[in-house]
């Protein structure tokens, strides 16, 4: 039996937390100087689920978390615990009765105390041996608990992320906030100490949010995403939901790689030079963008609608992109194709878009 398996085998299943509801409503944040962070948000993080907050910098998510672990305070709103109000016009729970532990993006460790005293560093109200007890039983949670006596310094970064999730855990908290837990890690790492984090929020039966920039590292994590632009929330659901049915072009770029074509609806369609494509819900006349997948093409010489020019390709690993010229078209259009399809010596090719890889928005509303 490896490392890795005696470790996973000899965690406990003990010291589960009772999973809650966490509750946003129409939560506003401004700082002092007037910039407006949040501005009216309503999320709800349901019992036993991973929430994923997905965003790119400066949307919201990171004050949302701060808030809800009480760091930080709304400047409107309330925040409900199981619909028990925990911080409103008139109320205001400190951290530590929250029952709402947070793992920093950095992970925070103490480099002078060992692994076992940075866990239980927080479970002050405990005696000396029934905080090492339940260091322990977080430790073990984790994987950990063979380098109970190691500091920090000695470990990799993924077992740093393990410490302060396993710190986060240990008071059995029933909501678990991480703010881009892995964005320090080797992306070699990332995918292995991902899955071993998700193992462990599924272990401890706490509600969890996750705050990301990552679509992918979102919808592989994540029951459900919320996503946030300019402290507003865009749209939440499923990962399939989000990306087969965007809100908009904003929510559709966020989760593929995009070709944008405008054009102007016309017999019920927009015309754009790889085809013309339905525009439900759009007037005669409406201004339309077009949204096409890099992804959504099928290149076949025999039965491809569109002839384009290879401007270049670059080699990927298991796919290449291909940047093409159409005809009558002045910007390439790019194209991730399986490498292989295309050969090398090939300088003319034939594309048809799939229809299920097609987007098509009112351009007024996403310029508003």
């Amino acid at each position: 039996m490896d490392e890795a398996v005696q470790e996973s085998a000899s965690r406990t299943a003990s010291g589960v937390s009772f999973a809650a509801r966490l509750s946003f409503d129409d939560i506003h944040h401004r700082f002092a100087d007037g910039t407006e962070t949040l501005r009216g948000l309503t999320l709800t993080a349901e019992p036993g689920e991973v929430l994923c907050l997905l965003g790119p910098s400066g949307s919201g998510k990171t004050t949302l978390l701060r808030i809800a672990a009480g760091i930080e305070s709304q400047s409107a709103g309330r925040i409900l615990l199981n619909d028990r109000e925990i911080a409103g016009p008139a109320t205001f729970m400190p951290p530590e009765k929250r029952s709402i532990g947070l793992v920093f993006q950095d992970f925070a460790l103490f480099p002078h105390l060992s692994i076992l005293e940075n866990v239980r560093f927080g479970l002050t109200a405990l005696s000396s041996e029934e905080g090492r007890k339940q260091g322990m039983i977080a430790l073990e949670r984790v994987g950990l608990s063979r380098l109970a006596d190691a500091y920090p310094h000695t470990l990799s970064g993924g077992e740093q992320q393990r410490v302060a999730l396993a710190r986060a855990l240990a008071p059995r908290p029933a909501v678990l906030l991480l703010d881009e837990p892995f964005s320090g890690l080797d992306s070699r790492l990332k995918d292995s100490v991902r899955a071993e984090t998700l193992e462990i929020l599924r272990r401890s039966r706490a509600t969890a949010i996750v705050v990301t920039h990552d679509a992918e590292e979102a919808m592989r994590m994540g029951d459900r995403i919320a996503l946030l632009k300019g402290g507003k929330l865009v749209q939440v659901g499923k990962s399939s939901d989000l990306y087969l049915r965007p809100a908009n072009l904003f929510a559709a770029g966020f989760f593929s790689e995009l070709n944008l074509f405008h054009s102007k609806v016309r017999d019920g369609a927009a015309n754009t030079p790889v085809g013309a494509f339905a525009a439900a819900g759009l007037g005669e006349g409406a201004r339309a963008t077009v949204a096409v997948r890099t992804t959504g093409f099928d290149l076949d010489p025999k039965s491809g609608a569109v002839q384009a020019k290879v401007l270049s390709r670059h080699y990927l690993g298991v796919v290449e992109m291909l940047e093409l010229a159409l005809q009558g078209y002045e910007q390439p259009v790019r194209v991730r194709i399986r490498c292989g399809v295309v050969p090398d010596a090939a300088r003319d090719i034939w594309l048809t878009p799939r229809t299920s890889d097609v987007l098509v928005f009112e351009t007024e509303r996403e310029s508003a």
